[in-house]
């Protein structure tokens, strides 16, 4: 257990047999006569949607022991994606809602690390950037500058602008919340 005024963004709570991550977390003092409060904003994992909720500091909420686990990417089924254990060869279907804007980048064999309670997936850790190799790059001007940019088209069907130098079969990586170039990847 743990008091609310002790809570972090990231941590998981179970209320009423609901699974929740903290968001936001903000102390509100009150005036003088009356208490304080801490104001909380949670997401439902299982289903995606955000709730608020105001308690006193002192209230006792259970705080879940999670563990970290890397999962490979194998299908998409409808709204949901199949992931494996690799150690184990154990199938997760995780809900799409999970990877909000990551979904583009999903490709067979793609692992990722996700937040894991009494066995089951509830949280996946989407990462900054991804490698993606270059399938076509349009093809540049000659006497460019490092600074023009080009079309290219990557191996999981996403177009974006890549410099002039960037030629097919190069691997790149890609913000995942930009959605753009950050920098070849030397092998």
């Amino acid at each position: 257990m743990i008091e609310a005024a002790n809570l972090k963004a990231g941590t998981f709570i179970k209320k009423e047999e609901e699974i929740f991550k903290v968001l936001e977390i903000e102390i509100k003092a009150g005036p003088a006569r009356f208490s304080s409060h801490v104001h909380i904003k949670l997401l439902n994992v299982k289903t995606g949607k955000i709730v608020e909720m105001k308690t006193p500091p002192e209230e006792k909420l259970e705080d879940l022991a999670i563990e970290i686990a890397l999962l490979e990417y194998l299908y998409q089924d409808e709204d949901n994606f199949c992931f494996m254990n690799p150690q184990t060869y154990e199938q997760f279907e995780i809900p799409g809602h999970m990877f909000e804007h990551f979904k583009e980048f999903l490709k067979e064999g793609t692992a990722l690390k996700f937040e894991i309670y009494q066995g089951t997936p509830i949280s996946v850790i989407i990462p900054e950037t991804v490698e993606l190799k270059v399938v076509s790059a349009g093809g540049g001007v000659k006497g460019e500058t490092d600074a023009t940019y080009k079309n290219a088209i990557l191996e999981n069907n996403m177009e974006i602008l890549v410099p002039h130098f960037i030629k097919e079969g190069d691997v790149i990586k890609v913000s995942t919340s930009t959605k753009r170039y950050v920098e070849r990847v030397h092998k």
